[in-house]
């Protein structure tokens, strides 16, 4: 049957007719695009980008859903970037922030949220962010600044900015055990891959790195040996590139889960599930020879020993004896005897980094020099201490606005003791508060925690920062 112009146009107007055509046309622009990143990517980056797209576009309506994915990404793929090539190329972690940071600023603007939840660290954090910009912008008159610079610039502050916003985004218990389960849960599938890559022969698992070269990852003899040496042994890095990066990474992730594991109430699951997630962590933190994260671990330990779990002290104690004594752990004694006496390579260059650190902080104590580059060609940014390398880049003002911090956060929980135990938010905090402090001691040989150059690490800390206050200021009714 011929239907007449004018009726078709008129079916045409019709709204269900437009709408049909719409989503016809929308399936049909959607199958093309897909069909073509298949033909030019492969069908692995196609399904891993339509998956992303999907979750990405949940994350934009769900905020809580949003800040699991962060930490997923952050775990997981904390090195991985779009796979597309632009001017700047985001990686998934500026996507995952972006977006959390964006949904949590839409819910104030359409009043779903109220009553912002303040802790006094907050402030500190304010002050150091703004401090930092002052110190980056006062340094740009001796060093070029370059878009790679400013945008890992503007990644730091946001990732500051993240330890405010999550203090009033974890306002309750069951918020903050989801939180902890999901760094908990994320951080031990991590470790088990660097575990595997680890355990398998140099060519296979650098064949399964570099298959990660799509997603922005270096591509080529990325494996890691002590001191370049691989007669010296490997060390485990998982889908991390840095072995001492990596080991700040399980030394947060895993303190939350030890502390979560040794709750007689776990945050989410029975104690088997806690404990079997926690299993990995050591074992990967151990392949990382990583002496600084070692350490920083014992302390970790120490602090959840003293406040709560005194028999870990005893059990820890003969738990190391007897490891010690496993044939296989002689060469990381080794190792560990080294570094404290100062004798290997890696120590000797960490020394003279001091040394030349102290020289810039001398010439440029108050503000330090920012972070684009040096205005004397004898002195350099570069420096294994966390501490010293906020010294260098925001003079000691800076370096102690950030102390004040770490001391503020711990401070702040300690003084709430009793209402956390009244709470039963002592285990949750105690996971949080003890990562800060193992970060405190870490960062003395470390310097990944305020790195431009590592994202991830520096947004797991400051998560992890704003997670503590949040834990304590969920003890006030007020929050409730």
């Amino acid at each position: 049957m011929r239907i007449p112009f004018n009726g078709a146009r008129g079916m045409l107007l019709e709204p269900q007719a437009r709408h049909a055509i719409l989503i016809g046309a929308a399936l049909g622009a959607i199958c093309a695009s897909f069909g073509l990143l298949i033909a030019l990517s492969g069908p692995i980056i196609a399904f891993g980008a339509l998956f992303g797209i999907a979750f990405a576009l949940y994350a934009l309506t769900n905020l809580h859903f949003g800040l699991y994915l962060m930490i997923a990404i952050i775990a997981l793929l904390p090195f991985g970037t779009l796979p597309v090539r632009f001017a700047l190329t985001p990686t998934f972690i500026d996507v995952a922030l972006g977006a959390f940071l964006l949904v949590y600023l839409f819910e104030w603007m359409t009043r779903r949220r109220e009553r912002f939840r303040f802790a006094p660290a907050q402030l500190l954090i304010a002050f150091f962010s703004g401090w930092c910009l002052f110190s980056f912008v006062a340094g740009l008159g001796h060093a070029a600044l370059t878009t790679n610079v400013l945008r890992k610039f503007v990644e730091m502050l946001l990732s500051m900015l993240t330890a405010i916003v999550i203090v009033d985004v974890a306002r309750d218990k069951p918020t903050l055990a989801r939180i902890a389960f999901a760094l908990s849960l994320f951080g031990a599938l991590q470790a088990i891959l660097g575990v595997l890559l680890y355990l398998l022969n140099d060519q296979t698992a650098l064949t399964l790195l570099n298959a990660l070269s799509r997603l922005g990852y270096p591509r080529g003899d990325v494996l890691r040996y002590v001191e370049d040496n691989p007669l010296l042994g490997e060390r485990a890095i998982g889908t991390w590139v840095d072995p001492n990066a990596y080991g700040g990474f399980l030394l947060m992730f895993g303190t939350v889960a030890l502390a979560n594991a040794l709750n007689s109430k776990p945050a989410i699951g029975g104690r088997i599930l806690a404990w079997l997630i926690f299993a990995p962590y050591p074992l990967a933190l151990l392949f990382t020879q990583s002496r600084g994260a070692w350490l920083a671990f014992g302390a970790a330990i120490f602090f959840l020993a003293l406040w709560r779990y005194r028999w870990l002290l005893l059990i820890g104690a003969l738990g190391l004896a007897l490891l010690l004594s496993l044939p296989f752990m002689e060469r990381y004694i080794e190792r560990l005897v080294d570094g404290l006496q100062g004798e290997d390579l890696a120590t000797q260059m960490r020394f003279g980094e001091f040394k030349d650190s102290l020289t810039l902080i001398g010439r440029y104590p108050l503000i330090g020099v920012g972070f684009a580059g040096t205005p004397d060609r004898d002195i350099y940014l570069g420096v294994s201490s966390t501490y010293l390398k906020i010294a260098n880049s925001t003079g000691i003002t800076g370096v102690a606005l950030f102390s004040l911090i770490l001391l503020e956060t711990l401070r702040y929980g300690l003084v709430r003791w009793r209402q956390l135990r009244q709470a039963g938010l002592e285990a949750l905090w105690l996971g949080f508060a003890a990562a800060v402090f193992g970060v405190a001691v870490n960062g003395v040989v470390d310097h990944y925690y305020f790195n431009l150059e590592f994202h991830a690490v520096s947004l797991a800390f400051w998560l992890i920062v704003g997670l503590a206050l949040a834990a304590a200021r969920a003890t006030d009714r007020r929050a409730s």
